[in-house]
């Protein structure tokens, strides 16, 4: 519910603020005052359309600002609880900026948001009934979702939905999996050849770059031997080498030892050069020990590392990238040899999803015409009470082809005249008559909607276009019984309908400091009869038409 609205330099508005209350809201005032700018503005703050012609002439900005009544909104959570927004004491903040750049900005609970979070508030926030919105009644997606939201659907709409879906995805896989079914036969040979070829190299992770060492020590063995060997007789094997004259110093040092004591720490830490020069020298010798020229050894390694070479050109840099190539080639003839198979089981998943969504289209179709009927009924009851007694009102329902919303086709059909054939209501009716065909669904839509949920906002814009006397009482009555259940905002020019106001606003155009500015006001007592009064004399308000709106404003209580 609508709590608060606040419009701030939108269109001629300069500042304005307003509180609302549960009940009819209605707004009047003279014609081009103004009404419309705060169904526009609340429009914007539900995720409308931004445009910088929507700024005030010299600002920098406009600004929409509504507080919203959320308590037990389940529907409102579940939005915002993914999104990370919190409300506050059951209270929402909904905000909507237009910059003269032409962007424009969203803020919900003081947060920026974006424009696609508002427009999916929107539907548990408020409905805004317009001229434009009338032309959506010509929809037949607009009616199916009328008509479901009557039957209390929604769900069983969900789960149609989502069993379409998987439907889809299988088809999509099986049709995918079958125009390509040709195309990887035919690869099928390559993949075979290819998967051969680098299965017959049994190639080892590592592989080229051990080779390519073993190449490098073959190809200069002589220097190798000749710069080992010295190295070795350095360590070792000359009479001057390190190992001889670390013994040496170690024998002095255990002579000096004997007379001076503290010198053996000293022949203590030359004990592990010695091992050190010892294990160095005898992993030389090793060494020295496996060298031996061996031409064949190396043309057998250049053989080995050409053919790798020649690989690494076809399927990868290196020799893991040709090994991933080659699980890659496995998988792929894996999945032609056994594309067959698979088919089928999608073919036997596809009877199956196929089998379920039929069963729920024919219950949401079963569901769908048994709310038709009771809805076409109700509909007709109540556009007897707004002066058209003899219009008839049915709902089609045709089969459709299948898609996410069932199997069935919806068209509203009326019969405004007696003895007429019910036809497509924009071939049939009116601008009156849509208006109040429009008020009478949403009276039969809005009220099965709210049993036992939270209160919603519905707006009517100009409703009354095209009616009045008699029938304009009649849409007054039906507002008032919406209202029972919604909090209802309605802008009217017709006194019969205002006088059924729970809460009545005027709205009125005036000159401030040399700019027009717009104001609203809530009336009571008095001014509202004076109101009224305006509404039923025109400019020069008469005791006749005070009388009169007196016993308009007597009649609507009862």
């Amino acid at each position: 519910m609508l709590v608060e609205l606040t419009v701030e330099s939108y269109a001629v508005v300069d500042r304005l603020r307003v509180r609302f209350h549960t009940g009819l809201n209605l707004l009047t005032g003279e014609t081009g005052s103004g009404k419309s700018i705060v169904v526009d503005a609340l429009g914007l703050l539900l995720g409308g359309r931004a445009s910088v012609d929507m700024i005030r002439s010299g600002e920098e900005r406009a600004r929409v600002a509504g507080i919203f009544d959320v308590r037990d909104n389940a529907a409102v959570r579940a939005v915002l609880d993914p999104a990370g927004f919190e409300i506050e004491d059951g209270e929402l903040l909904v905000e909507r900026e237009v910059l003269a750049g032409g962007k424009s900005r969203a803020f919900v609970s003081s947060r920026p948001a974006t424009v696609t979070l508002l427009r999916d508030l929107a539907p548990h926030l408020g409905d805004i009934h317009g001229q434009h919105d009338q032309q959506l009644l010509f929809s037949s997606e607009t009616q199916r979702e009328m008509l479901d939201a009557f039957a209390g659907a929604q769900p069983l709409v969900a789960e149609v939905a989502e069993s379409y879906r998987a439907v889809r995805r299988v088809e999509s896989e099986l049709a995918e999996l079958e125009r390509t079914e040709q195309e990887k036969l035919r690869l099928l040979d390559l993949w075979q050849f290819q998967r051969r070829e680098i299965e017959s190299l049994r190639l080892q992770t590592g592989e080229d770059a051990a080779l390519e060492n073993e190449r490098r020590v073959l190809q200069n063995l002589g220097r190798i031997l000749e710069t080992a060997g010295a190295a070795y007789a350095a360590l070792y094997d000359s009479p001057e080498s390190a190992s001889s004259l670390a013994r040496l110093a170690a024998k002095k040092l255990e002579e000096l030892a004997r007379i001076d004591p503290s010198l053996g720490e000293i022949r203590e830490s030359l004990k592990p050069a010695e091992v050190a020069l010892s294990e160095a020298s005898y992993a030389l010798r090793d060494y020295l020990g496996k060298l031996e020229a061996n031409p064949g050894r190396l043309e057998e390694i250049e053989s080995r590392l050409a053919a790798i070479d020649k690989a690494k050109r076809k399927y990868g840099a290196t020799i893991e990238e040709m090994l991933g190539y080659l699980e890659q080639v496995k998988r792929d003839i894996d999945a032609v040899e056994h594309a067959g198979e698979r088919m089928e089981r999608l073919r036997t998943e596809r009877k199956k999803l196929t089998g379920e969504y039929d069963a729920l289209a024919a219950t949401l179709g079963a569901r769908r015409k048994e709310a038709a009927a009771k809805l076409a009924r109700r509909v007709e009851a109540e556009l007897a009470g707004l002066a058209m007694e003899r219009a008839r009102f049915q709902i089609a329902l045709r089969p459709a082809d299948a898609s996410a919303s069932g199997k069935d086709a919806v068209e509203f059909l009326v019969s405004p005249n007696l003895g007429e054939e019910p036809k497509p209501i924009e071939k049939i009716a009116s601008g009156g008559e849509i208006s109040r065909i429009a008020l009478a669904l949403k009276t039969c839509v809005a009220v099965p909607a709210r049993a036992g949920g939270p209160v919603r906002t519905l707006v009517f814009d100009e409703v009354d276009a095209g009616i009045g006397g008699g029938v304009a009482e009649g849409v007054g009555r039906r507002l008032k019984r919406l209202a029972a259940a919604s909090q209802v905002l309605c802008v009217t020019h017709l006194a019969q309908i205002a006088c059924f106001a729970d809460h009545h606003y005027v709205v009125e155009k005036r000159e401030r400091k040399g700019r027009t500015v717009v104001d609203i006001e809530e009336l009571e007592g008095a001014a509202r009869t004076r109101e009224i009064g305006r509404m039923l004399s025109g400019e020069k308000l008469t005791s006749e038409a005070l009388k009169h709106a007196e016993r308009l404003i007597e009649m609507s209580c009862k």
